[in-house]
C-alpha cells in the first residue's frame, strides 16, 4: 500500500485525468479518487479516506476554499493543497485561512508537484516563493499604511483630520467588500456567485457576515449603509 492517498478535485476532466496519470506514476503516491467540485470532494473524503487532497479553487456548487474549510473541520489530519491558475494574494490568504497547508500554481512541473505533496504530507507548509514575496510585501505595505494612519489620526486630534477607511471600522474582509459591492449593484446571490467564482452557499455566508458586521437586516440597508459610509 502506498504512503500517500490522493484525492484530486478539479472541475475540468482533462486536468483531473492528466494529474491522475502523472501522479500515479510516483512510487509512493496513489490517486484514490477524483471529484469535480467541493461537494463531491467532501463525500469522497468520507468514503475513500485520502490523506492528501489536491484542490482547485473555482468550481461549481462548492468552491475549493469552502470545501477545504469543511474538510479540515471534519478531518483535521487530512492535508489540503490548493492547486490553481490564480496567482492572487487574496486567494492565498483565504485558502490558508480555511486550513490549507499548501498553495501551488498549475504551471508547476509534475516532479515539483510530487515533491510538494510529499512535503505537505510530512507536515510542511508550501507556498511558491514569488507568492510568498508578494504576501510579505503586502504585509509590509499594510503595516506602513497602519503606521501612517495612526500618525495622521494622532494629528487629527488637534487638526480634525482622520484617514481611517470606513470599512476598517466594521472589520470587513476584502472578499466581503467585493460581495458588498455586488449587493449594491443589485446582483442576486446566483449572479454574485458566478461573478466572484464562489458557491451560492459561500455567498450566503458572506452576506450573513456582512449584515452582522454592518448591523443591518437586509440587502437594501446594507447597500445604503455602504454608500453612506463610503465603503464602495
Amino acid at each position: 500500500m502506498k504512503d500517500i492517498r490522493l484525492l484530486l478535485v478539479d472541475d475540468q476532466e482533462l486536468i483531473r485525468e492528466s494529474l491522475h496519470i502523472v501522479l500515479d506514476m510516483e512510487a509512493d503516491l496513489e490517486v484514490v479518487g477524483m471529484a469535480e467540485n467541493g461537494r463531491v470532494a467532501i463525500e469522497l473524503c468520507e468514503s475513500l479516506q485520502p490523506n492528501v487532497v489536491l484542490m482547485d479553487i473555482h468550481m461549481p456548487e462548492m468552491d475549493g476554499v469552502e470545501a477545504s474549510r469543511l474538510i479540515k473541520e471534519r478531518w483535521p489530519d487530512v492535508k489540503v493543497i490548493i492547486l490553481t491558475t490564480f496567482q492572487d494574494i487574496n486567494y492565498v490568504v483565504e485558502a490558508l485561512g480555511a486550513g490549507a497547508e499548501g498553495y501551488l500554481l498549475k504551471a508547476i512541473h509534475p516532479k515539483d508537484l510530487a515533491a510538494g505533496i510529499r512535503l505537505v504530507h510530512r507536515g510542511g507548509t508550501l507556498i511558491p516563493q514569488d507568492l510568498a514575496k508578494l504576501m510579505v510585501a503586502q504585509l509590509i505595505g499594510q503595516t506602513a499604511s497602519s503606521d501612517a494612519s495612526s500618525a495622521a489620526g494622532t494629528a487629527g486630534v488637534s487638526g480634525g483630520v482622520s484617514v481611517e477607511p470606513k470599512h476598517g471600522q466594521y472589520g470587513l474582509s476584502e472578499r466581503e467588500l467585493q460581495v458588498l459591492q455586488c449587493l449594491s449593484d443589485g446582483l442576486s446571490n446566483k449572479e454574485i456567485a458566478k461573478q466572484l467564482f464562489l458557491s451560492e452557499g459561500t455567498v450566503k455566508n458572506y452576506i450573513s457576515s456582512i449584515y452582522s458586521k454592518l448591523d443591518v437586516r437586509d440587502r437594501i440597508h446594507a447597500a445604503k449603509k455602504a454608500q453612506e459610509e463610503g465603503m464602495i
